[in-house]
Formats: C-alpha cells, sequence, structure tokens
C-alpha cells in the first residue's frame, strides 16, 4: 500500500500522554476557542463500514475519493481516531450521547442481538442529551438525514431526540429478514413511512438532496446536519450514475458516490457563502468488514473486532480560517468527543448526567502542545471489555473459550491469552510484550477492574450503568402504520 498523503505510516500512534497529569491539566485550562457567541453550522457525515484504509487521504488506491481528499487538504486528518464500538447500535448511541454505550445500556438489544433490529424494545432514554438537543438549545435547527439505527419504535425516533427534520430509513439496510418476520425496508419521513421497500440504489442520492435542501432551508440562522450514510454497509448498491463505475466493485461505487455527495455538500456551501461558518466532520461508525472490497489497511482486523481496525476508524475536520489545513492530529480522540466539543464550540449547556468524552478543541485547532485527554481508552465488543489502550500500549484481555448463553461465534470461538503489544511499532497486534514489561501488565489490569467497575462486563452491571428505555408491544414500521 502506498503511504497516505498526509501522514505516514510511521507517525500513525505517535503520541507523548502524561498518563498521571494529562487529563487534570486539559480539563482545567479552557480553550481560546470557546466562545458563547459563536455559532458555527457542523455538518458531520457518518459512513457506515467504511474502512480506516478506504480513502485517498489514508492510502486507498482502490477508490477516487478527490472531494474528501480535498476536505483533508483543507483541514485535519486524525491518525487515532476511535468508534467506542465495532458495530453501528453502539456507535451511535456513543456519537450522539458522549458515552460509553455501555454507561447508556445501548451496547446491545435486549434479547441479545448485536444491534437493534425491526421492532426492537429498546431505544434511547430521553434523559440522556444528544447533540441534537443541545444544539437546539442555542436556536440551531437540526437534521438527520440517513441511517438512523437507535430504535424504530416512535418514542425512539430522531425526531423525540432534539432532530426537527428526519428522512431515512431507521434501521441497517440487510434487515428485512422474512423467517424474522421483517417487513419490507422503510423509508420514514419526520415519524411516517414514505416507500417500502427502500429503493437502496437511489438512497445516497436522495440523502443528498435532502442534505442540501435542508442547508438551502436553513441558510439565514446557524444549523446542525446529521448525515449517517447507510454505505457502504452490505447489501452495496450504488445509483446508475456510479454504478459499475468505480475499480473495486459496488464496494466502490458506493463509497465514490459518497464522496460525490460530499462535494455536492461543499459545493452548496460554497455556493451559499456558508463554508467559512461551517465546521465539517467526515468519519465512520466503525471499520470495514474487509469481505466486500474495503480496506483497514495498515490495521489489523475487521468490523466487529476490538482489533485497531475493528474501531479506529478515518476521522477529518475542516473549519476555514479555524482549522489548520494540511495538518495532522496524532493524539487518540473518539466520537465521543463530538458532543462536549461541539457545546463548547457553541456555547450549548452539556449534559447534566457524566458522560466519557471530552473536548478536543485543542487537538481540533491545532493547538500547540495539545495531547490526548484520555488516560485509558476501553474496547468494548458488545458486553465484554476485551482491550484497553493507555499512551501507546493496547492489552488485550485473557478471554474464554466459551461464554454462558453466547455462541462460539459470539465471542473468539478459540478463547485466547492475554497480550500486552504496542501500537506505536506494531499495528497489526502480533508481538505480545507481557513478559518485557510487568509492570505495564499490572497496570493495565488495574484499568481493566476500574472499568468493570463503573461500566460492567459480561452480566455484571457498572455502578455508572443507566438504564436505556424498553418499550412494551412494538410494531412494525410499515406503509400506512
Amino acid at each position: 500500500m502506498s503511504t497516505p498523503r498526509f501522514f505516514s505510516i510511521q507517525g500513525i500512534c505517535r503520541q507523548t500522554i502524561s498518563i498521571l497529569g494529562c487529563l487534570l491539566v486539559l480539563a482545567s485550562t479552557p480553550s481560546t476557542h470557546s466562545q458563547d457567541s459563536e455559532r458555527p453550522n457542523i455538518i458531520l457525515i457518518f459512513c457506515d463500514d467504511l474502512g480506516y484504509g478506504d480513502l485517498g487521504t489514508y492510502g486507498s488506491q482502490a477508490h477516487r475519493t478527490p472531494r474528501i481528499d480535498g476536505l483533508a487538504e483543507g483541514g485535519r486528518v486524525f491518525t487515532d481516531f476511535y468508534s467506542s464500538s465495532p458495530v453501528c447500535t453502539p456507535s451511535r448511541a456513543s456519537l450522539l450521547t458522549g458515552c460509553y454505550a455501555r454507561r447508556v445500556d445501548m451496547h446491545e438489544d435486549l434479547p441479545g442481538h448485536w444491534v437493534l433490529i425491526p421492532r426492537s424494545v429498546r431505544g434511547l432514554n430521553p434523559e440522556e442529551l444528544t447533540i441534537a438537543e443541545a444544539l437546539k438549545s442555542k436556536g440551531y435547527a437540526t437534521a438527520c438525514i440517513g441511517k438512523w439505527h437507535l430504535g424504530d419504535q416512535p418514542p425512539h425516533l430522531p425526531t423525540r431526540h432534539g432532530f426537527d427534520t428526519y428522512y431515512g430509513i431507521p434501521y441497517s439496510n440487510d434487515m428485512q429478514q422474512a423467517k424474522r418476520g421483517d417487513p419490507p425496508l422503510p423509508l420514514i419521513r419526520q415519524e411516517t413511512v414514505v416507500e417500502a421497500p427502500a429503493d437502496q440504489s437511489m438512497l445516497t442520492q436522495r440523502y443528498t438532496r435532502e442534505a442540501v435542501k435542508f442547508i438551502e432551508t436553513n441558510r439565514e440562522q446557524p444549523f446542525f446536519l446529521y448525515l449517517p450514510h447507510t454505505f457502504p454497509h452490505t447489501p452495496l448498491f450504488a445509483s446508475p450514475a456510479f454504478k459499475d463505475k468505480s475499480a473495486n466493485g459496488r464496494y466502490g461505487d458506493s463509497v465514490e458516490e459518497i464522496d460525490w455527495s460530499t462535494g455536492e455538500i461543499l459545493d452548496t456551501l460554497d455556493r451559499l457563502g456558508l463554508s467559512d461558518d461551517t465546521l465539517v466532520i467526515f468519519t465512520s461508525d466503525n471499520g470495514s468488514n474487509r469481505r466486500n472490497g474495503g480496506s483497514n489497511l495498515p490495521l489489523a482486523g475487521a468490523k466487529g473486532s476490538i482489533m485497531e481496525g475493528g474501531m479506529r476508524v478515518p476521522m477529518i475536520a475542516s473549519w476555514p480560517g479555524k482549522i489548520p489545513a494540511s495538518s495532522i492530529c496524532n493524539e487518540l480522540a473518539t466520537t465521543m468527543d463530538f458532543l462536549p466539543t461541539f457545546c463548547a464550540i457553541t456555547g450549548a449547556k452539556g449534559p447534566s448526567l457524566p458522560i466519557d468524552g471530552h473536548d478536543i478543541q485543542p487537538l481540533l485547532f491545532g493547538e500547540k502542545g495539545a495531547e490526548t485527554p484520555y488516560d485509558v481508552f476501553y474496547y468494548y465488543r458488545r458486553r465484554q471489555l476485551q482491550a484497553i489502550r493507555s499512551g501507546n500500549w493496547k492489552y488485550h484481555l485473557e478471554l474464554e473459550e466459551t461464554h454462558p448463553n453466547w455462541t462460539t461465534a459470539d465471542i473468539l470461538a478459540e478463547g485466547r491469552p492475554a497480550k500486552l503489544v504496542n501500537l506505536a511499532s506494531d499495528l497489526q497486534e502480533t508481538t505480545d510484550l507481557s513478559r518485557q514489561h510487568p509492570e505495564i501488565v499490572r497496570r493495565m489490569k488495574a484499568l481493566a477492574q476500574d472499568a468493570i467497575r463503573k461500566f460492567g462486563n459480561d452480566e455484571m452491571d457498572g455502578s455508572l450503568q443507566r438504564q436505556s428505555i424498553d418499550l412494551a408491544n412494538p410494531t412494525a414500521m410499515t406503509l400506512g402504520n
């Protein structure tokens, strides 16, 4: 694989982290960029299963992504940016609430599914503050356009969690299992099904038109546009304009159509004179599954795993005149940081309940000497803590061969011993350094126990966990219902 344009493979994971002092220093030092009067437009583009190595900026030679690469040229590329989960529902819950999914009880579906399915009873508790709700308090128009996947019952839809406008599908595009009684994939406007089954080949085109219309309609006031794309999640589709046009099959078609979509949004901002007043962020919910042409290189692992390729994702941020162009951030940050950072930038009141994300303005704006606010980052997979990262050290916890109530497909079928790796030199996570660094192993084990006390593990609840809202008698979303 060729070296990415804006950062070297050898430079990934470089951090100088003060484990004991960093968090307190950043928490007590106000950012020079926080201004109550500053209310930029915010556009958050969130792809589904886009891999770390799927963009030109991150080294892809399989996909043409000139508009996203151009966004990177005008902004900041993050090399060590994480989703809190390797699958859809928990990653989205974390993004909107700033919390690990276990804290807000959205780490798996109630019956034990990895993610929410059609007619799930589970959804976000309305007491959890979302990004949309926080920004609405500062006069923002808010829209969710795309895949939601945080509950398909009316009380769980985006319109009940701070979004003025919703247009999209309520869960993953592969959830149409007849044997389970799933309805045809619904396309929803606000809380009403307008098409079923949704024409998946036109989803990216439709989302883009809706996004452009939302921007045009709200050009005179600050707006928050959350655009969670359906693709490149399988099954893969592309419109006739992009179908069979890439060099990487249908996967490449869908990625290149998302690049086109990003360009349409950026062109709209330029046409309306809004570019300098808009923070644009482009990222993904987890890594690629690698089965359909996606790439997580130079990382090991894939969607569904706690290897770096499952949870480390591309992240590009652009705000002309605010975020330094053609710049790189090698510090650890996560999707959980969006809520507190957006609140700090706009002066919006943050959550009254504890969260896990941080205000990363110093990293976003390239302040000299800025360091990650994370002493430790937890890799949860479903209900199980499987690894932790502190600095460049990543500790894989020992996993048992079997587990009560789980099939072997739910965890690593062969089990695995504990392992300590250094991500600065071992992105494939192959070399176990446990024997060479027993003191680090001891510290990592203590950090893992602290995580388990706070957020739980397996069937054991943690002291800081809060409850989701589980409804009775869920119904399918269908035309006329």
